[in-house]
């Protein structure tokens, strides 16, 4: 009984032990749903037949995006079989080695062990991060190099973070925002910087321009010139406009933030619904505010933070208005992190004035609002978990 009790000790003292547990939990959630429903769902619709294609075919059909993500999808698919699992197994598993990476993320910005754990268990339970870990969809790919780039960039391994930053471009355009947060960090940091981070820019468009042909032409044996296919892919992208194009879904990106439920015709029936979670939605400002502050006070955590937000989100609305191109409010996907981030360092604050004022108002409000905001996030999630069959769509007349 002792050693058992010795060896939970030890458990529950390991640094590792929350991340695991978010970790597995996640995982098993993800799992558990996998094959619900048997059908495909979300824009599954476009990338499982154009997978479909390229097994059958050796050709691309939605020109628009590189070609990374779609081969992923077609080697689950290769590796699986055609069905759910075939479609949904390496999402999965690449936006569980996404969750993975942003804890290790955290812990480089010099979080503490409770806070990378806090902000890690928010990003896992977030509703759009989680439906967009479980598709077949381009967006948890490039995610997921994109957050390996940050890793490796705050590790100072330049060159592999220039290589991580080709692959998450190479997974869908938008990948490209990676490389803006590393600059603009790396710009505003009172680390040290090495001038070798001109490595990682040169890289990462060498990667691009070279694995782009290259993957191409492992399935359609013609050879594109890589500057033709980048203008083509801008061309058909930019094609897609707020004045040309109808869809429920469609918004600016200042409107993403304005009405959660904006997303809800861009769902499968009542599950799988890429809405943000309200418990993180209602704090995207207050995050961005606190991190801002941080980084004005030349925090480390605050200036990657606010980096990341900005160029993952903010710069969408010169980019909106512009190009006018289409645009959705899943696209803030790669923003949550970011999200998290904050909200997870102003918690951490709130509970070092929890323990360090021996007694007070101020002391039970700081752990109510941590408890608050944990229960509420559980709560949010179970409520937009897609094996609970809730319809949404019955409050939202507009869907």
């Amino acid at each position: 009984m002792n050693a058992m009790f010795s060896l939970f000790k030890k458990l529950y003292r390991w640094q590792y032990i929350w991340l695991c547990l978010i970790v597995l939990a996640t995982l098993i959630l993800h799992l558990v749903i996998v094959g619900n429903p048997s059908s495909l769902i979300l824009d599954e619709n476009h990338y499982i037949k154009e997978a479909r294609g390229i097994i059958a075919d050796h050709t691309f059909t939605f020109l628009e995006h590189p070609p990374l993500s779609k081969l992923l999808i077609t080697a689950g698919i290769e590796i699986f079989g055609d069905n759910p699992w075939g479609w949904r197994v390496l999402p999965i598993l690449f936006g569980t080695g996404g969750i993975v990476i942003f804890y290790f993320i955290c812990r480089r910005l010099n979080l503490s062990n409770r806070a990378a754990s806090i902000a890690t268990f928010l990003l896992g339970f977030e509703n759009m991060t989680f439906v967009q870990n479980s598709v077949a969809m381009l967006d948890v790919f490039y995610v997921f190099f994109m957050l390996a780039a940050f890793l490796l960039y705050l590790s100072r391994k330049y060159w592999a973070a220039g290589i991580a930053v080709g692959l998450s471009a190479l997974g869908k355009v938008t990948g490209a925002l990676a490389m803006p947060v590393l600059i603009a960090h790396w710009f505003l940091s009172r680390v040290p910087r090495s001038r070798w981070f001109a490595i990682a820019v040169v890289l990462s468009i060498i990667v691009f321009a070279v694995l782009l042909p290259v993957l191409e032409y492992a399935v359609t044996r013609d050879f594109v010139n890589p500057v033709d296919r980048v203008r083509t892919m801008f061309d058909l992208a930019g094609s897609l406009t707020f004045h040309n194009t109808t869809h429920d879904s469609m918004a600016r990106p200042w409107e993403w933030l304005v009405d959660p439920t904006a997303i809800m015709p861009f769902a499968w029936g009542p599950h799988y619904l890429s809405m943000m979670s309200p418990s993180v939605w209602v704090l995207v400002i207050p995050a961005f505010g606190y991190l801002l502050y941080l980084a004005i006070r030349k925090d480390e955590a605050g200036l990657f933070g606010t980096a990341w937000f900005f160029c993952t989100y903010l710069l969408w609305i010169p980019i909106s208005l512009i190009t006018d191109r289409i645009s959705y409010p899943f696209y803030f996907y790669p923003t949550i992190g970011a999200v998290c981030l904050g909200i997870a360092m102003g918690m951490s604050r709130l509970i070092d004035i929890f323990k360090e004022r021996p007694s007070g108002k101020l002391k039970w409000f700081a752990l109510g609002v941590v408890v608050f905001i944990i229960l509420a996030h559980l709560v949010s999630f179970m409520l937009l978990y897609p094996l609970f069959p809730i319809d949404y769509y019955q409050w939202n007349p507009a869907a």
